[in-house]
């Protein structure tokens, strides 16, 4: 769907890198080996993103690091329109609605570090309802066309996580604390 408003394949990639997880970062060399495709034709994608705001550039060592501009008046949208287009946003609404007691949803794996992925993974905080994940989830591949994989951690076992560096891996979806 993207593909119709966006020409640009590599444009796509970059947003989808960038932009469905702020704390992702890399560089040229990086995105020319994870993308598969010259480094010509990423630079100047970069540039253009950089151009108009939408990334921020800095320095690591001799390589020129790029993040999304999270202070761009755009970002919420472009985020919010990635979501849409994988279908997350549905998923989770539908879900949390009927799925009982679930503090957080998390975005892990390819799409939180900004990569497309035919399977999409969740992680829940919470005791929720197992049996209704399941047939929901299932329901939910047929329409956005992509597998979900899905975690579910209490609050405990969850903390042990954290503590271990995951926040930055994952990217909030959904929290009750937001309602």
């Amino acid at each position: 769907m993207l593909e119709t408003l966006i020409s640009s394949k590599t444009r796509i990639k970059l947003l989808l890198k960038f932009f469905l997880n702020s704390n992702t970062t890399a560089y040229l060399r990086n995105l020319e080996s994870e993308f598969g495709e010259s480094s010509n034709a990423i630079r100047i994608e970069l540039n253009r993103l950089e151009e108009a705001g939408m990334l921020s550039s800095f320095s690591d060592g001799n390589k020129k690091m790029f993040r999304a501009n999270t202070l761009h008046p755009l970002f919420k949208e472009v985020h919010n329109i990635l979501l849409k287009t994988l279908g997350l946003d549905q998923v989770i609404e539908t879900v949390i609605e009927q799925l009982g007691h679930v503090e957080k949803v998390y975005l892990v794996g390819e799409f939180a570090r900004g990569l497309d992925s035919p399977i999409i993974d969740l992680l829940f905080l919470g005791d929720p309802d197992k049996n209704f994940l399941l047939k929901l989830s299932g329901k939910a591949e047929i329409l956005i066309k992509r597998k979900i994989r899905y975690l579910i951690y209490q609050k405990e076992e969850f903390e042990r996580l954290h503590e271990g560096g995951f926040h930055n891996e994952a990217l909030l979806l959904w929290s009750h604390d937001e309602l």
